[in-house]
């Protein structure tokens, strides 16, 4: 029965939620995003930018960005991690690209992760293992309209209850599962949305970019 898997980084590495057509799932959780890659899957989705530009801003980033709003972080670059800290990073996009152009501090501080997708990512990979955003799922998943912030008791709960609707009936006891592992709860929820983004998903922003490696630049939802 083909598995459809989710992933998202977390602090010690990266946590993935499968799902089956028999509506069989899991989780597991690994320092090595290739461990978890090799678990047997038709599709996957994973919560991390794949197709990275030279310069400037990525379309389809700008464009989740008009649905979900700044959730959705903007500035990966293939060179981020050539930088030392933040501020150099922001000097040399402001100087180059202008000012306003640089990193938040959420995308710098994730520039690892993005660093081992993109290391591992190929146009050939790009047919099976896409990205997504889990904001963005959610956000389809509610019908299009923004829900609470995920921070928020109500928010939390929001997005469990449609994942629940989606086939992830266990994902409340897992959530008390996570303790001692790093795992965050959001991570272990957003991988459950990228995972349901992995069996469903039909819809996209973006695509029309490829970067200098071949990869689209595309945010499946």
């Amino acid at each position: 029965m083909p598995n459809y898997v989710g992933l998202d980084g977390f602090r010690f590495g990266w946590v993935a939620a499968w799902i089956d057509d028999r509506g069989d799932h899991g989780f597991d959780y690994s320092p090595s995003l290739t461990r978890l890659l090799a678990l047997p899957h038709a599709r996957a989705m994973i919560d991390m930018p794949i197709g990275l530009k030279p310069s400037g801003y990525r379309c389809c980033d700008k464009e989740a960005r008009k649905l979900i709003g700044p959730a959705v972080f903007l500035g990966a670059r293939r060179d981020l991690w050539k930088f030392s800290d933040m501020g150099a990073a922001n000097r040399h996009y402001w100087e180059h690209e202008g000012r306003g152009m640089g990193v938040s501090a959420q995308l710098w501080n994730i520039r690892d992760k993005i660093r081992d997708v993109d290391a591992i990512m190929t146009p050939a990979r790009q047919a099976i293992v896409g990205e997504a955003h889990p904001e963005l799922v959610f956000w389809n998943l509610a019908g299009q309209i923004r829900l609470a912030p995920k921070t928020s008791p109500h928010g939390r709960e929001q997005r469990i209850a449609l994942l629940e609707q989606r086939g992830f009936t266990r994902v409340r006891k897992w959530l008390t599962r996570r303790h001692g592992t790093g795992i965050g709860r959001d991570d272990l929820i957003d991988a459950c949305a990228c995972a349901v983004a992995a069996r469903d998903s039909t819809q996209r922003v973006g695509g029309e970019e490829i970067d200098p490696r071949g990869l689209r630049m595309e945010i499946n939802y």
